[in-house]
């Protein structure tokens, strides 16, 4: 596997919630190879499996022979934020709203593809500021001032476009000099591609555990993808991955350095052993690490799946990134390949007493 390729790929592919079947064939031909089986499931999860070394019995586990073998979950994102047209104008201009958290400053004047009967390509615009009067040229424009120019007259775009057809960002990936690149869609493409490097470590290293690696779907619309496959896989723990905030003017108070090494979560979202175990397998790899503190809601799948069930020890490693849900996010390839070797590390580490002491380490 070459990072950087499969990067560009993962990231220029498409893929808004609740539209992931673009990415997640990206994303199946990348873990194949690493894998013993692989399927979908009804929401859009990609769930790979990655059995244990065999023989290990449920030894320290609590576990009779003919329960399954402890396993951990590892869940990155495959969804993109996006847009949804809502009306075709009689000009054939297009009307839309927003597919996750959209900052509107950052939409106006961006390339759009608009998938409808075809592949149409088109532009987001609004008014000129010319013809503006002088409180609106100081505002903000809304989402509702703006519309999707795709250079047809309205008959032809009546049939090409229907209301509810997705709308994703047309940007290539770029490398920016050195190992960081930028493009759309790194939030959580980035994650994606560690959890890829983790299955390609594992694939050469022996482990007692079953292996869970999930492209989850939705997560930009109320984390769907991880609650869903963390109830159907039931592990014994999880561990999430997603991006975090990297220092930049005007965000360096509560954000790690870009190129810093991978970012561990620590709060009530995570599990303390978890935790301890993600810094002992950085230390055992020498690696540099960045702490988090996350006091509440991650924000991340890591939410969804430690309540699952009847609660799941989570885990939750952090990749960098600048100017989030932009089309411009900017990541450091050595942060995501570290996250990766870190992930496989950690899951190597894992034997079968791991999972004694869960409960009695969720305390002060």
């Amino acid at each position: 596997m070459e990072p950087a390729s499969l990067l560009g790929r993962l990231t220029e592919a498409t893929g808004i919630s609740g539209h992931e079947l673009e990415v997640r064939g990206v994303v199946r031909d990348a873990w194949s190879p690493f894998v013993d089986a692989i399927r979908e499931d009804a929401l859009g999860n990609l769930i790979a499996h990655r059995p244990g070394a065999p023989g290990n019995g449920s030894g320290g586990t609590g576990r009779s022979a003919v329960d399954p073998p402890p396993s951990v979950l590892l869940a990155g994102h495959q969804d993109e934020i996006g847009l949804m047209v809502t009306h075709v104008e009689d000009g054939g201009f297009l009307r839309f709203t927003t597919v996750g958290g959209w900052d509107p400053r950052v939409l106006l004047a961006q390339p759009v593809t608009v998938h409808g009967a075809e592949r149409l390509p088109g532009v987001v615009g609004t008014r000129p500021p010319h013809v503006l009067g002088p409180d609106t040229q100081k505002s903000t424009i809304p989402v509702d001032d703006m519309f999707i120019d795709v250079g047809l007259a309205a008959d032809d775009v009546r049939a090409r476009v229907r209301v509810g057809d997705a709308v994703t960002m047309r940007r290539r990936t770029v490398n920016l000099g050195g190992d960081r690149w930028a493009g759309k869609a790194m939030d959580n493409r980035a994650s994606v591609l560690a959890i890829t490097v983790a299955l390609e470590a594992l694939a050469v290293q022996r482990h007692v555990w079953d292996v869970y690696a999930v492209a989850t779907a939705q997560e930009e619309i109320g984390l769907k993808g991880a609650a869903t496959a963390a109830w159907g896989i039931r592990p014994t723990i999880a561990v999430a991955l997603d991006v975090t905030f990297a220092k930049q003017p005007g965000a360096n108070e509560v954000a790690c350095k870009l190129g810093g090494g991978p970012v561990l979560g620590f709060g009530p979202n995570i599990h303390p052993r978890i935790y301890s175990a993600l810094c002992g397998a950085a230390d055992a790899l020498e690696m540099a690490y960045q702490v988090e503190p996350i006091a509440g809601h991650s924000g991340t799948d890591a939410w969804a799946i430690q309540v699952a069930r009847g609660g799941i020890p989570t885990g939750l490693v952090g990749i960098p990134l600048r100017y989030m849900h932009t089309t411009v996010e900017a990541v450091a390839l050595k942060d995501i390949e570290r996250a990766g070797r870190l992930v496989g590390q950690f899951v190597a580490g894992l034997d079968a007493a791991f999972a004694d002491g869960l409960v009695e380490d969720v305390g002060v």
